[in-house]
């Protein structure tokens, strides 16, 4: 019979919490769905565990170690059902996550739906950096304008939380430097696919100094970096030559450094501080919010670090008749 859902889980060398996610799927309250787990060479009790749990809606599928872009394209691959959900061995999918994502994809008629997320951490209490990605995720980047065009400051939907149509899933996860979700993200948007998150808490989302996101060289920092740039330089800079540049701090100056190296001649660059007004940074004249011009299609790239300041901006450049989103791209 065919089913609604496939849920695809890479796991490797996950025995202390693959059974856990994968029972969080099983105890679902949607009942037309599949869950295939892509054991990607485990080589501790990963593969016993696996073997011992009896469920017809539980495929296995055992490859050699590739990696988990290599794994969740395995996993497409097999799946059966036209909507696609990601699972990662560490986490929770509370019980009602695929009924309701399933329910927004048909009603908000989008091609990828995430979901609010419990940020939960292994070592005991959230750091404050854990605590501004969960706001970040859960407040600031719920409606479809909000994550695409908010999309070049951080990924706005957490990997496991995704469920999407088949044609997402089938670009494929990239192998390469850059993160893999983030990259199947930023070019999934940038070939008009629709976004979308739900207003539910969905999945507990498990932050480890073992996870991949804390160990592997394609999800640190200046791995994001080289991603959400090589992307807006492709998608909103393409066939631009001229920008403004929102701020002149230490978010600031580095990319106004590299808005001159990919040679963009930045116009002026907008900046709170009177100290700084009136002054040159690299051959930039450094004004006061107050004095922009109205948007003449000429792109502003915001780069501020405060807390609460991107609301504010977001607020200063709307009453301007800027469009976050079209004039006003956020980055971080």
């Amino acid at each position: 019979m065919p089913v609604s859902v496939s849920v695809v889980l890479p796991v490797w060398n996950a025995e202390s919490t693959v059974e856990r996610a994968i029972q969080s799927i099983l105890q679902q309250s949607m009942s037309s769905f599949e869950l295939i787990v892509v054991d990607d060479g485990s080589s501790d009790q990963t593969p016993n565990i696996l073997a011992q749990i009896a469920d017809e809606r539980l495929h296995v599928v055992r490859t050699e170690h590739q990696g988990v872009a290599a794994a969740a394209n395995i996993g497409t691959q097999h799946a059966q059902a036209n909507i696609i959900a990601r699972m990662d061995a560490d986490d929770i999918s509370h019980p009602d996550r695929l009924a309701c994502q399933w329910k927004y994809l048909q009603d908000h008629k989008r091609d990828v739906v995430g979901s609010r997320i419990n940020l939960a951490s292994t070592s005991g209490a959230l750091t404050d950096g854990m605590k501004r990605y969960q706001r970040w995720i859960n407040e600031e980047t719920v409606t479809t304008h909000q994550i695409h065009s908010l999309r070049f400051v951080e990924l706005p939907l957490v990997n496991p939380s995704i469920m999407a149509k088949r044609a997402y899933f089938q670009m494929r996860f990239a192998d390469n430097d850059f993160p893999e979700d983030y990259d199947l993200m930023l070019r999934a948007v940038d070939l008009g696919m629709k976004c979308g998150k739900t207003s539910e808490t969905l999945l507990t989302w498990t932050d480890s100094r073992y996870r991949l996101t804390r160990t592997h060289a394609r999800y640190s920092d200046d791995a994001f970096m080289d991603c959400r740039r090589f992307y807006l330089l492709n998608g909103p800079l393409l066939n631009t030559n001229t920008v403004d540049l929102w701020g002149a701090g230490q978010t600031g100056k580095p990319w106004l450094r590299w808005l001159q190296n990919q040679t963009r001649t930045v116009r002026k660059v907008i900046d709170v501080s009177k100290r700084k007004q009136g002054q040159n940074i690299h051959n930039v004249p450094v004004v006061a919010p107050e004095e922009i011009a109205p948007p003449d299609g000429t792109p502003m790239i915001v780069a501020v670090g405060a807390d609460g300041a991107r609301k504010l901006i977001s607020e200063f450049v709307t009453e301007h008749g800027y469009q976050v989103g079209r004039d006003v791209w956020f980055v971080a």
